[in-house]
């Protein structure tokens, strides 16, 4: 799948609105974009999260990569693995 240039702007003022937001607001955020919730919705979270990363931004960084993981989930692109029990 390519990405325009638009819709990649899409998802970077998508992403804007989600680090800005109240926190616990994210779900509200992006239900208003449904339209926008996809797997490249999900890679450029992941993108501007390697980013923020290299910046020594971890806080950005861990924050956008919870909101792919559980996004990809609800769009089913994350397999579900069981937790395997720790080893005494």
């Amino acid at each position: 799948m390519t990405i325009t240039e638009e819709r990649q702007n899409l998802y970077f003022d998508l992403i804007d609105q989600l680090l800005s937001c109240p926190n616990g607001q994210e779900p509200e955020v992006l239900e208003t974009h449904p339209e926008l919730l996809d797997a490249g919705f999900i890679q450029t979270i992941l993108q501007v999260a390697a980013v923020f990363a290299h910046q020594g931004n971890d806080e950005g960084a861990k924050f956008l990569i919870h909101i792919a993981r559980e996004l990809s989930k609800q769009l089913g692109l994350y397999p579900e693995i069981p937790e395997v029990p720790a080893k005494e």
